[in-house]
């Protein structure tokens, strides 16, 4: 009976599995795809006649776009581990006033939907002269990794062991330097956790960017792509290998920190 329920359990998880990774498949497939094939009715599952057209397009006209986002999204996981990381300490190891408070309004923070937050920027920006600039998009991007980033450096900074900071003090260690030299390489694998995350929303934005960089010098690859998008024509083979270019950096780094991702979320649940 065991053994039954095992099996059935491992075919729904195929199954399942199928479906969740058809449309990355049909990407793809559609990539390869001529233009004249694309209307055929039905489909081909497989690229009948391939083309590397749709490659070959995006390779020339978007990689300044994958800079661009590159940039942007370094810049947000470095906005965000500056601010999130002493926020997370501070939280989680200092006597300050208001923290329950604090930790309640960034909690809200997340609950705000993104495109009533891309309102309120494009009307600063507009002000402050940042729209269709780079750092503009950078620092709004950031708004969404910040808050996740200080909940979770809290959550974990929560569970270093108080002897260990207080050892720091007896031996003359500042606050500062208990913080740089003691808790951030002890929140290793929470720093890899936070930074991917801020690295993804960065790369992967597109309310932002679209209020925000719309006409900018410099737009990320998620607007470039609509370059393909015409009132007449849709160049769905170029879109589609943009697409899949674009995913495999984002693919890469999940591979290579997810250790490190599944440790850091993990950190802090447990407590001695």
């Amino acid at each position: 009976m065991k053994k039954h329920r095992n099996l059935k359990y491992t075919i729904i998880g195929l199954i399942l599995l199928v479906i969740m990774l058809f449309p990355l498949y049909w990407m793809i497939n559609v990539s390869f795809t001529q233009t004249k094939d694309m209307r055929r009715t039905p489909p081909y599952i497989f690229p009948i006649h391939p083309t590397l057209d749709g490659y070959r397009d995006a390779l020339s006209d978007q990689l300044p776009h994958l800079l661009t986002s590159v940039g942007i999204g370094l810049g947000c996981v470095l906005i965000t581990l500056l601010i999130a990381l002493p926020a997370g300490y501070a939280l989680a190891r200092l006597a300050i006033p208001g923290k329950k408070t604090l930790n309640f309004v960034l909690l809200v923070a997340q609950m705000i939907p993104s495109v009533v937050m891309a309102m309120g920027f494009y009307a600063i920006y507009v002000r402050v002269g940042m729209l269709n600039t780079v750092w503009g998009l950078i620092i709004a991007d950031s708004t969404i990794a910040v808050p996740f980033g200080v909940m979770l450096f809290t959550t974990y900074m929560m569970g270093i062991p108080r002897e260990l900071l207080e050892a720091a003090k007896i031996d003359g260690a500042s606050v500062l330097r208990t913080f740089l030299s003691i808790v951030i390489p002890l929140s290793k694998n929470t720093v890899v956790t936070v930074s991917l995350f801020a690295f993804l929303w960065g790369w992967s934005d597109f309310i932002f960017a679209s209020t925000v960089d719309r006409n900018g010098t410099f737009i990320p690859i998620t607007l470039g792509i609509y370059q393909y998008i015409g009132n007449n024509t849709t160049s769905w083979n170029s879109i589609m290998a943009t697409a899949v270019i674009a995913s495999i950096p984002a693919a890469i780094l999940l591979v290579i920190a997810q250790k490190y991702v599944a440790a850091g979320v993990t950190a802090g649940a447990v407590k001695d």
